[in-house]
């Protein structure tokens, strides 16, 4: 079963969908991390991530692998790993802006789409139930308040040691949002047959036992 989970920054995608694949003894794919590799890759090379033609001929020198190892995931770049370094604000920042060009997203597409036919797999990002797997069988759509959203991406960045003014973390996502709703290829908005899931007042665990009763129902 592919079980897909979308929905903007700072909704809680990502833990709910550690824990989530966890529970169910499932793969769990961030497909951020690759756009956060592809971020990684054109500011290694010096080539401005709103320069579409530089972008696009990058990708034919660029190979991304994820490695499953007891339930973590390893992101390499040309046979480097470099997840310690896709989540830094650079990098961040770089990934909202190369994730809304279309030869970024298509070049993804079937990497994407081959860790899927590794067997079961809980996967979270902002076009998995729409483009990615559109024939999963489970699909969430998690939103939350602005505000909240931002809190909870501020308090990240400080417990990674990039804190800033949080006004700044909220206008930056802001602006992802902006993005990643308008973008012209596979837009942010939910799959018709997603089960959405406000998580503004809900703690962590609330909202992995709802997705466990709805999986259950499903299996």
């Amino acid at each position: 079963m592919i079980i897909a989970i979308d929905g903007p920054a700072g909704v809680g995608k990502s833990t709910v969908a550690k824990l989530l694949a966890a529970r169910l003894g499932y793969l769990y794919l961030d497909t951020g991390a690759l756009y956060r590799a592809v971020a990684w890759h054109i500011l290694r090379h010096g080539i401005d991530p709103a320069d579409r033609e530089q972008v696009a001929a990058s990708l034919p020198t660029l190979s991304i692998q994820m490695l499953f190892q007891n339930g973590a995931m390893r992101v390499l770049v040309n046979d480097a790993d470099v997840t310690g370094e896709l989540r830094t604000p650079e990098v961040t920042a770089a990934a909202s802006v190369v994730s809304a060009i279309p030869a970024v997203r298509e070049w993804l597409l079937p990497v994407q789409q081959q860790i899927g036919q590794r067997g079961s797999v809980v996967a979270e990002g902002r076009d998995i139930g729409t483009r990615i797997f559109p024939s999963a069988p489970v699909k969430f759509f998690l939103e939350a308040d602005a505000t909240v959203r931002a809190e909870r991406r501020h308090r990240e960045l400080v417990a990674a040691g990039h804190g800033g003014p949080m006004e700044k973390t909220y206008q930056d996502l802001s602006g992802r949002d902006e993005r990643d709703r308008n973008r012209v290829v596979a837009p942010l908005v939910p799959a018709a047959d997603a089960r959405l899931i406000d998580t503004s007042l809900l703690q962590i665990d609330e909202v992995v036992e709802q997705m466990l009763a709805v999986v259950a129902a499903a299996s």
